[in-house]
């Protein structure tokens, strides 16, 4: 399959970036604003994206669309993606990025292929690849390696196999690790502050487990803009488990957390725009507080 332009939907912080690899690497890159944020309007603009309008306009023209977003958004915008293929008679590769189960991938390939569409699972793993930094993203389905030449010094493609669902499997299994991991260590800590050992907690993790200590703190101060999404993604692993005999109850509470923090002010920021003074021990304080509706509690 011969790739020229590719359609991006949408320009996030994960979504420009990518874009913007692809755009070195040569390709026409487009994306369809018709309806989006403000945010959105900047970011695809900042990285220098061709605005479509309509999603109907993106995949008549594309030949290929990246969904890269919100995965509570990945099953309506894969219903747009179909109307639009069956109004344009095109038989545009629709490929799923997005964080979501594989299961739920069954059901979006069954709504793209039904609509005269190609499909293509796959899974990005990795920070975006922006600055010096990469990411990979995984590829699965029949033809996935269709998708190796997006491929570029910061951006690696790895086909998994040819059988939807297995780079989804991945990316939920790695997520659960990754990302569970991060909101286990912030729900105690803010249960440490209530508690009032949150001083003795910290010394005995450093001389415990410092390096997880120090990699969680790491992580924190981002994870207050990201949780609106990370409850939808955390919900489709608690479906991933569930499918596959397990409990999901463990990332049910982990989307519970993400919820809450979502509500917060610090979760108004966005990724490229938040306080960078704030580090993760501010992160957990100001947690503590807004739980409690007051300050947490003193020793």
């Amino acid at each position: 399959m011969r790739i020229q332009t590719i359609g991006l939907m949408t320009p996030g912080d994960m979504g420009q970036a990518v874009a913007q690899q692809l755009l070195v690497g040569g390709f026409d890159v487009c994306t369809a604003l018709d309806g989006r944020s403000a945010r959105s309007h900047a970011l695809a603009r900042e990285a220098g994206l061709r605005d479509l309008g309509s999603i109907r306009q993106l995949v008549d023209a594309c030949d290929v669309v990246l969904s890269i977003m919100n995965p509570g958004a990945a099953v309506d915008f894969a219903r747009q993606a179909a109307g639009a293929l069956r109004t344009t008679g095109r038989n545009t590769l629709i490929v799923d990025c997005n964080a979501i189960a594989p299961d739920t991938v069954h059901g979006i390939a069954a709504e793209v292929q039904q609509a005269g569409g190609r499909f293509l699972d796959a899974g990005i793993i990795g920070p975006p690849p922006r600055g010096s930094a990469r990411t990979r993203l995984y590829v699965s389905g029949p033809g996935a390696a269709d998708l190796e030449p997006l491929a570029g010094p910061q951006l690696q493609v790895q086909v998994v196999s040819e059988r939807v669902g297995d780079a989804s499997a991945l990316k939920m299994c790695f997520a659960g690790l990754n990302k569970g991991t991060q909101l286990l260590w912030l729900e105690i800590q803010v249960a440490a502050q209530h508690l009032g050992i949150a001083d003795l907690l910290e010394r005995q993790l450093g001389q415990s487990l410092g390096g997880m200590r120090d990699w969680s703190l790491a992580n924190l101060p981002l994870l207050p803009a990201k949780a609106y999404r990370w409850e939808p993604e955390m919900r489709e692993i608690a479906k991933t488990l569930g499918s596959a005999g397990i409990t999901p109850k463990v990332f049910e509470g982990a989307a519970d957390i993400c919820a809450f923090v979502a509500q917060t002010a610090m979760a108004q920021e966005t990724p490229e725009h938040r306080d960078p003074t704030r580090d993760g021990q501010a992160v957990v304080r100001a947690l503590a507080a807004a739980k409690a509706g007051t300050a947490p509690r003193p020793r």
